[in-house]
């Protein structure tokens, strides 16, 4: 069997932002705003994502996982500019995609993310955005969740809730019999020591991961290159982080990047191996590093 390779990509907070009107900003997003035109619109450049989309669509993976944080504030009219930068991507068969904590930034739009790329998030057999879903790829299933809720002021966290982790143990109980690689997609990674930015019900999520297993979790929303690992019924489990992919470097934060990751089953084993790409101070990317996982 040939190898299939996942890449992995997040947070792009697309810029530009559109204008927002006054009316958008008597909440939550007052705050937002602020943050980005003073300081966020620096970081955050088009030209960087452009740069690293066209370089992964160079390598040319059998599918692409984007795990959330498309938009910035939630704005109305940040929807239909997301919708079509994923088309750019990638049609829906080869692209998945999971919201993050900006995709839901307040109530009033939280549920716009999925209507506008409902068919980026939609499972094999769903007839509409549920979590979590299931797409299966070659070898690989990919398991979205949401952990994505609209927070107070200053928050930034986020939570599955008991629905969907109840949902989460049923689904990889049904997988764990069959010899596939099982990647679990969720924006928030699943050790945070920021409390305003963690995944609240975090110990529910890991004790299912530790009872039914994953071969992989893909996340984002630190903004960072990262890798964890966490109990599984068989081993240990990895977890991988990656930065904005629209970032240039700045402060502690890493230039944008993607990972590739080339899944194989040998010998009644599998193999994994992670190749991370970033983007350079020329706009031209890179491999920086590549590790074996499993």
């Amino acid at each position: 069997m040939a190898a299939f390779t996942l890449a992995h990509l997040s947070d792009p907070h697309l810029p530009p932002m559109p204008a927002a009107r006054f009316r958008d900003l008597a909440n939550k997003r007052a705050l937002g705003y602020l943050n980005w035109t003073r300081n966020r619109h620096k970081y955050h450049r088009r030209e960087v994502l452009d740069a690293l989309v066209a370089d992964l669509r160079a390598q040319r993976p059998d599918h692409i996982a984007v795990t959330g944080d498309l938009v910035n504030l939630a704005l109305e009219a940040e929807f239909a500019p997301s919708r079509a930068w994923l088309e750019s991507v990638g049609a829906a068969e080869h692209v998945t995609v999971i919201p993050g904590n900006h995709d839901a930034y307040v109530r009033a739009t939280s549920h716009r993310a999925a209507e506008a790329w409902d068919d980026y998030l939609r499972g094999d057999e769903g007839s509409g955005a549920t979590f979590p879903f299931l797409r299966r790829r070659g070898p690989v299933a990919l398991i979205g969740v949401s952990s994505a809720v609209p927070t107070m002021p200053l928050m930034a966290t986020g939570r599955l809730g008991h629905a969907q982790i109840e949902a989460l143990d049923r689904l990889l109980a049904q997988l764990s019999p069959e010899q596939v690689f099982r990647v679990l997609l969720v924006h928030h990674p699943l050790h945070s020591t920021a409390r305003v930015k963690r995944l609240t019900d975090s110990p529910k999520v890991k004790a299912v991961l530790k009872k039914h297993g994953v071969e992989l979790v893909l996340h984002g929303h630190d903004h960072i290159h990262s890798t964890m690992w966490f109990d599984g019924p068989n081993g240990r489990i990895p977890a991988i982080g990656v930065p904005s992919a629209s970032a240039i470097a700045h402060r502690h934060y890493p230039a944008a990047a993607f990972n590739l990751f080339e899944i194989e089953r040998a010998n009644g084993v599998w193999r994994c191996e992670q190749m991370v790409r970033s983007v350079n101070s020329d706009l031209r990317v890179q491999e920086i590093r590549k590790t074996r996982l499993i």
